[in-house]
């Protein structure tokens, strides 16, 4: 891997394991709750099916807003500011990041670092080598998350698909981050779980890839086009591959 300068990394899945789960009534329960704090009256099932019936409004207004991207995504503090809206509920933005954040924490079963990862960033680091973040993603959860682990410092540059309001793989939010970098795709390769989204999107970017297989990892259905694999999920294998090949 000596040719490669810059390395752009996914994140769940690659370097945070992490599961979630929107769709517990007990989520809803505790969200409904959290609205009525602030004076807007929902049932936990009142409250899932708006959020959800917002969701696909936000999803068109940013397909005709670019009709050019294949695969979108959306700004979720919107649909949750809509929530109190509907209520006749004004709410400042402080309060807006706080209920994302407890949506996140209330449908969150576990989150943790993969075993190896800081010593694989740090490695990079002590080479002289830039390190982005290309992520599918709500900025209002995964800011708090970098930080959490203490991930933010090691990026050169992080691009996260809600405020793109595009998603891997559409080559458009490939192309946003190395643009913005300015980065020569020669000399970056991209490391990611799923074998779309990260390997099919970076080979149709023009970029080299390196494929690790975690429990959370899509299922392969198809040809897996990285240039690189580790198929045990073992993190430390990326550090020998970079170290073996330069």
């Amino acid at each position: 891997m000596k040719m490669f300068k810059n390395y752009m990394f996914d994140l769940y899945g690659t370097l945070i394991d992490i599961n979630t789960d929107e769709w517990s009534l007990s989520l809803w329960k505790k969200l409904s709750i959290l609205y009525r704090y602030k004076g807007a009256g929902y049932t936990p099932r009142e409250i899932n099916r708006k959020y959800c019936e917002y969701v696909e409004d936000e999803k068109k207004r940013v397909r005709r807003r670019h009709p050019e991207y294949s695969v979108i995504d959306i700004k979720i503090e919107k649909v949750f500011r809509r929530l109190f809206r509907e209520k006749g509920v004004r709410v400042t933005a402080k309060e807006i990041d706080f209920v994302c954040a407890a949506f996140r924490c209330c449908s969150t079963k576990y989150i943790k670092l993969y075993d190896g990862v800081i010593d694989l960033l740090d490695t990079l680091k002590a080479r002289g080598k830039r390190i982005y973040l290309l992520s599918n993603a709500q900025r209002k959860f995964t800011e708090n998350e970098l930080n959490m682990f203490g991930l933010t410092e090691y990026f050169d540059g992080i691009v996260i698909s809600s405020d793109e309001e595009c998603s891997k793989p559409d080559r458009h939010y490939y192309d946003a981050l190395i643009n913005r970098y300015g980065l020569n795709r020669s000399e970056t390769i991209m490391i990611g779980n799923d074998y779309i989204s990260d390997i099919k999107g970076a080979k149709d970017s023009g970029l080299k890839s390196l494929y690790i297989h975690q429990s959370i990892s899509p299922e392969i259905k198809g040809e897996l086009l990285a240039d690189f694999k580790v198929m045990d999920g073992d993190v430390y294998k990326i550090k020998e591959l970079i170290i073996n090949n330069e």
